[in-house]
């Protein structure tokens, strides 16, 4: 697909999730979407800090405790939803830090924006825009975080030319992402179901490390989190029933996908 329908097809689709128009990622709404976070990594206690209408199940991990935040930090959160990980990096950065969530869904940014009003959040700020293309200044960010987002993005090297300028000297990055230990499939390559269910754009780790040093960020870890990217509570599957259904495949992508956490510094 070109990289024009790619943006096309990904910011619909979340902006029907954004409006609940469509379920929630890999994982069911509701009651199941708190089960899911805590199976990827986030305690009891973080999910009880944050409001509930900002777990959309769109999560492949928990970047906000990889990045070990500090009191005062500037945060930035590249595909930020409905404000998930912006809430809880709020929390640890507190009232002298800040907290930017960018993502290229209005209805996204609508959401999160309500969700910080309803909530009293005063230190995080939402803004609309694109990964590759950040409203963020050089040179302005102490951590950048992102949580299961830029496999979605056509240009992956472009993101984190971005990532790498808006960066301070000496920030540092903490992602939460999906990854392949080998290719796809090509029916699963080139479905649109596939990509936007954050698998048929992932990209080998080899690559995915590549992409990340040749931005100028150094000291680059990739760390292999689970075989299994996005679990259905419910079937166990790696990248959830209803992608490979739609295609008419019978069994599970297990040691293709996997959850990666990344890391590194400017």
């Amino acid at each position: 697909m070109k990289r024009e329908k790619i943006k096309k097809v990904v910011k619909e689709a979340y902006g029907k999730i954004a409006q609940g128009q469509e379920g929630c990622g890999c994982a069911p709404c509701g009651p199941d979407a708190r089960e899911f976070a805590k199976s990827i990594g986030y305690s009891e206690e973080e999910l009880k800090a944050i409001p509930d209408e900002a777990n959309l199940a769109l999560s492949c991990g928990n970047p906000t405790a990889l990045a070990s935040l500090k009191e005062g930090e500037v945060v930035l959160d590249l595909g930020s939803g409905a404000g998930f990980d912006c809430f809880l990096a709020a929390i640890k950065v507190g009232s002298n830090g800040k907290v930017i969530g960018v993502d290229m869904t209005p209805e996204m940014i609508e959401k999160a924006r309500d969700n910080a009003k309803k909530n009293g959040v005063k230190n995080v700020e939402f803004r609309l825009g694109e990964i590759e293309n950040l409203p963020v200044a050089d040179n302005s960010v102490d951590v950048v975080i992102s949580n299961c987002v830029i496999n979605l993005s056509a240009d992956k090297p472009k993101v984190f030319q971005e990532v790498y300028r808006v960066l301070k000297p000496g920030g540092r990055i903490a992602i939460s992402d999906i990854a392949l230990f080998k290719e796809l499939p090509k029916r699963i390559q080139e479905s649109i179901e596939a990509y936007v269910g954050c698998v048929g754009g992932a990209i080998l780790i080899d690559e995915y490390r590549k992409i990340v040093e040749a931005s100028g960020l150094r000291d680059v870890k990739i760390t292999v989190k689970g075989s299994s990217a996005c679990i259905d509570p419910n079937t166990k599957d790696p990248i959830g029933r209803a992608i490979l259904d739609s295609l008419g495949e019978d069994e599970s992508l297990e040691g293709y996908v996997v959850s990666v956490y990344v890391e590194g510094y400017k």
